[in-house]
C-alpha cells in the first residue's frame, strides 16, 4: 500500500503541511526508517534524531517545537495516530474463502464473508458470523458459536458450547473451553468432577498465544468485553473476569475467583482461588495472592500485601546493615558498663569488708 501525505492528514483530521511530502510506503521506528516510512515522536526533543532519520513522514506532538522540520506533522496524540495509520499497513490474510482441506459439518451455519482455511475442523451446530476468519488446523466442537469480525488464528481449539463474541481474536494454540482441574478424593484415588458448563467470551477480546480458558464446572467461566489477555494465561474453571482487563503472561487464576472491572495482572502473578479482586485492583509482577483485594489498591509480593506497606518494609530491610552495626556498638557498651559496675561493686564490697 502507498499512502500520500495529504490522504495521511485527511485520514487523521489535520491540515497538511504546505510542502509536498513523498508518499508513504511504510511504519518503521524512527532509528530504524528507511525511505518512505511514516514514524511517530512523542517529546519535544527529537529534532536531532529526526534529522538522522531518513523517515519520509514524521508525527510529533502539538507542543513540537520550532523549528518544524519539513517532514514532520504535529498531532494530537502521535502514537495513536501513527498506529491507526500502520493498520492500514498490515499484510492481507494468505488464503481467503472456504478452502476445501476444511471439515465443516452440514448443520453448522457461516456468515457472509467467512473465511475458513485448510485444515479447520467445524463440529455440528457452530455458527461463524459475517467476516470472521478461521485459521489453519482450527477446530471449533459442537455447539461453538463465534461472532462476527473475528480472527482465530492456527491450531486454536474452542471446545463444546463456548461462545465468543464479535470483534475477538485468538493467537495460536490457545485452548479454550478445556476441562477444569476438578478432582475429588474417594479414598482410593483421585475421581474426575464432570465439567459441566462452558467457556464465553465477550466481545472486543484479546487472546494471545497458548492460553487457557478452562470450562465451568457447572455454569459459566466468563471473560468480560475488551479484556486483553498476554500469552502463556491459566484461567481455570468458574473465573469470571470483568471488562477491560489486562493480564500479563504466565499469570493465572484459580478456580471461581472474581476479577473486577478495569484490573491489571503483571506478569507471573498467581491468584488463588475463590477470591474477589475489586475493580481497578492492581496485581504486581510474581504476587501470590491469597485474600481479596479491595477495589483500586494495589498489591505485590507472596503473600501479596499493599504496596505501600511492602514498600516500607523493603527501605526498612535496606536500613538492616546500619542498624545491626548500632546494634553491635550497643552490645559492647552495654557490656563494657556491666564490666565496670561489676567492678565498682567488688571495690565496694571489699571496701566494707575492711571497716566492718
Amino acid at each position: 500500500m502507498i499512502l500520500s501525505c495529504a490522504e495521511i492528514c485527511r485520514r487523521l483530521d489535520v491540515v497538511p503541511p504546505p510542502e509536498t511530502l513523498p508518499d508513504v510506503s511504510g511504519v518503521a521506528t524512527l532509528t530504524e526508517a528507511t525511505e518512505g516510512d511514516l514514524c511517530f515522536v512523542e517529546s519535544a526533543d527529537q529534532h536531532e534524531a529526526i534529522a538522522a532519520s531518513a523517515a519520509a513522514l514524521v508525527l510529533a506532538p502539538p507542543d513540537f517545537p520550532e523549528p518544524i522540520p519539513e517532514n514532520v506533522i504535529r498531532v494530537p496524540k502521535p502514537r495513536q495516530a501513527f498506529f491507526a495509520i500502520a493498520e492500514l499497513f498490515l499484510p492481507p490474510a494468505d488464503y481467503s474463502g472456504i478452502h476445501a482441506d476444511a471439515s465443516i459439518d452440514p448443520s453448522a451455519v457461516l456468515g457472509r464473508d467467512v473465511t475458513v482455511a485448510p485444515g479447520a475442523v467445524l463440529a455440528a451446530g457452530v455458527r461463524v458470523g459475517d467476516g470472521s476468519v478461521i485459521g489453519p488446523s482450527v477446530y471449533l466442537g459442537p455447539e461453538v458459536e463465534v461472532g462476527q469480525h473475528c480472527v482465530l488464528h492456527a491450531n486454536v481449539s474452542v471446545q463444546r458450547g463456548t461462545a465468543i463474541g464479535d470483534r475477538c481474536v485468538i493467537h495460536p494454540g490457545t485452548s479454550i473451553g478445556g476441562d477444569g482441574f476438578g478432582y475429588q478424593w474417594d479414598g482410593s484415588g483421585h475421581r474426575k468432577v464432570p465439567q459441566l458448563g462452558r467457556v464465553v467470551i465477550e466481545e472486543d477480546c484479546e487472546l494471545g498465544s497458548n492460553v487457557c480458558v478452562d470450562r465451568a464446572t457447572l455454569g459459566t467461566t466468563r471473560v468480560g468485553r475488551g479484556t486483553k489477555i498476554d500469552n502463556l494465561v491459566q484461567i481455570a474453571h468458574n473465573v469470571r473476569l470483568g471488562e477491560h482487563v489486562i493480564m500479563v503472561a504466565q499469570s493465572g487464576i484459580a478456580g471461581s475467583t472474581r476479577i473486577g472491572t478495569g484490573c491489571i495482572i503483571a506478569g507471573q502473578a498467581a491468584i488463588s482461588d475463590h477470591l474477589s479482586i475489586g475493580d481497578g485492583a492492581r496485581i504486581g509482577g510474581q504476587a501470590g495472592v491469597t485474600n481479596d483485594v479491595a477495589p483500586g489498591t494495589a498489591v505485590n509480593g507472596t503473600p501479596a500485601r499493599a504496596v505501600s506497606r511492602n514498600l516500607r518494609e523493603q527501605a526498612a530491610l535496606g536500613r538492616l546493615p546500619t542498624l545491626l552495626k548500632e546494634v553491635k556498638r550497643q552490645q559492647r557498651l552495654i557490656e563494657a558498663l556491666e564490666a565496670r559496675l561489676a567492678r565498682l561493686e567488688g571495690e565496694a564490697s571489699g571496701s566494707s569488708e575492711r571497716t566492718g
